[in-house]
């Protein structure tokens, strides 16, 4: 059974947190997205470590049903959509795009987007080198609220974490799962990859948590 996504509002902004590991922001009709890295089981194959193909065709699939379903007119990663240097994998996923050329597609370049300029220009990929500004919303791949000198007027979406919140039941027994993770500033974002581990997040009061399990978004 597939649960409907979780509808919430930041900055009058409607958003629809997807147990598909994304969020839909209505206004602006943008799917966002974070950590695809999109040929990281081509990559371990490489190093000789037996990772199925299917693992990144299943991520792919995700990401085209959750175009079909929020029906976009653009879509934004907040970086790591690639995983590492070209392999097979990439091939397929230029073949992918083909099929969906009519879609923008706004990279803010990650870590792990260390691919060559060429292919993004073949892929239609537009790189934003550290931040990507749409109305009062940024994006940002690896954003530290730490470290900022004066507090941002504007609200961040980032990923890199992987974020993950442990759920503890009786018996000393315990789960980890993924998560969308909201402060006042900023939301973290799951990795779309269901091939990568996870950071464990801790709430501080205020924060909102929302756990993904069993096709459903769950506030905690």
């Amino acid at each position: 059974m597939h649960f409907p996504p979780y509808k919430m509002q930041i900055r009058g902004q409607t958003l629809w947190l997807s147990p598909a590991r994304c969020i839909y922001w209505e206004e602006m009709q943008v799917l966002i997205v974070s950590d695809l890295h999109f040929g990281k089981s081509g990559h371990f194959r490489k190093e000789g470590i037996g990772v199925p193909q299917k693992v990144f065709q299943a991520d792919l699939h995700r990401l085209f049903s959750q175009i079909q379903f929020f029906k976009p007119i653009s879509l934004v990663v907040a970086g790591d959509m690639f995983h590492s240097r070209s392999n097979r994998e990439m091939e397929l996923f230029l073949k992918w795009r083909n099929d969906i050329s009519w879609l923008p597609i706004h990279l803010v370049r990650g870590n792990h987007d260390i691919l060559e300029p060429n292919f993004y220009r073949n892929a239609s990929i537009e790189v934003a080198e550290e931040v990507l500004k749409m109305g009062d919303f940024s994006f940002i791949h690896d954003f530290d609220p730490q470290v900022q000198q004066e507090p941002r007027q504007d609200f961040v979406f980032c990923g890199h974490l992987h974020p993950g919140i442990r759920i503890r039941g009786a018996a000393r027994q315990s789960l980890l799962l993924p998560c969308f993770y909201f402060s006042e500033s900023h939301a973290v974002l799951p990795a779309f990859s269901n091939f990568s581990g996870m950071y464990t997040v801790r709430p501080h009061k205020g924060d909102q948590v929302f756990a993904l399990v069993e096709n459903q978004v769950l506030k905690l």
